[in-house]
């Protein structure tokens, strides 16, 4: 064997030694990156907060995905050990009622996931929350399971928009799923169920709500009418005790604008280790609606102090209000 020939395979076996020592580092630091915890973004990778615009189109365009939520890799970090699970409100999909509150909680370093639940053949996958409010509390429990096994944390926070603070409601009162929570945050919450301004109310006395509840069956959406203060549902969340379960820490959020879950002081929740706020008393210009409230900066801003067991008399900066809308 020549000389030259020689050099060329010891060069040769530098190279692939060489090779193999880069990979498995990249390897190495592909482990570590994948496991890393969520950590607050820098102001240069900070993800933008959508507003209205981007709500409606998402709601089209993207009812099953917004941006912030739902990254199976996250990590949560010892300053927010809890992942934070997010449920959209009747009618409504994650891609719409969540522009602004996901990508806030993604920046500020939680792990961020969002589920739709409740969808029918009507909902032509947009429009949540039509199926029975029981099936889509047992889809909510699959899905905490399913983020507890993937971060490795051993309890969530909670979000939910209007139906989506009852669905996990019934799911902590009658399914044990309190000793997964450790913060609930409800958005004008329908557990108590609502007169819909009086037209429940009109109904009952009329003797037709048995004839609604039945349409209401055939069409596809018995989650609708299950959320009215005298349905079955309601009467059965309840039918143990009017306070929740003990264990995790309740805030919920109410407007006096509300013309959805009224009256809006029914939303109000009762327990050791329970917040109640009515979104005027801190700002009393607030014209925010039961719709309102996604976009609503001191609903944010109230939803984030409780998450991070900020003081309880916490006062948010007066700016930024929701739509005006319901």
């Amino acid at each position: 064997m020549s000389r030259m020939s020689h050099m060329s395979r010891m060069n040769h076996g530098k190279r692939r030694k060489g090779l193999a020592a880069a990979a498995a580092c990249a390897a190495t630091l592909l482990a570590l990156s994948a496991a890393a915890p969520a950590q607050a973004a820098d102001a240069d990778e900070q993800l933008p907060e959508g507003g209205v615009a981007q709500a409606l189109a998402n709601y089209v365009g993207s009812p099953g995905a917004v941006p912030g939520a739902n990254d199976w890799s996250c990590r949560p970090s010892a300053e927010h050990p809890d992942p934070v699970v997010l449920l959209p409100g009747t009618f409504f999909n994650i891609g719409a009622n969540f522009v602004k509150a996901a990508p806030r909680l993604k920046n500020a370093g939680y792990c961020v996931y969002a589920m739709n639940y409740g969808f029918t053949s009507a909902s032509f996958d947009r429009v949540g929350g039509l199926g029975p409010n029981r099936d889509s509390a047992a889809q909510l429990d699959a899905f905490v399971d399913r983020t507890l096994a993937s971060t490795g944390a051993k309890k969530v926070d909670i979000i939910g928009h209007s139906l989506g603070g009852s669905v996990p409601m019934w799911w902590m009162k009658k399914m044990g799923g309190a000793e997964k929570v450790d913060k609930y945050v409800g958005w004008a919450p329908s557990s108590h169920g609502t007169n819909l301004n009086g037209i429940v109310d009109l109904g009952n006395a009329l003797n037709v709500m048995g004839f609604v509840t039945g349409l209401s069956n055939v069409a596809q959406f018995p989650g609708v009418i299950e959320q009215t203060n005298t349905s079955d549902y309601t009467r059965e969340m309840w039918s143990d005790g009017d306070t929740v379960p003990d264990g995790p820490h309740y805030t919920v959020v109410m407007t006096k604008y509300d013309t959805v879950v009224t009256p809006y002081a029914t939303q109000a929740l009762k327990g050791k280790d329970v917040d109640n706020v009515l979104l005027q008393d801190a700002c009393p210009n607030d014209r925010a609606g039961h719709m309102g409230l996604f976009n609503d900066d001191p609903t944010l801003q109230i939803t984030m102090n409780a998450l991070a067991d900020g003081p309880a008399d916490f006062k948010p900066t007066c700016r930024g209000y929701g739509l005006q809308l319901l």
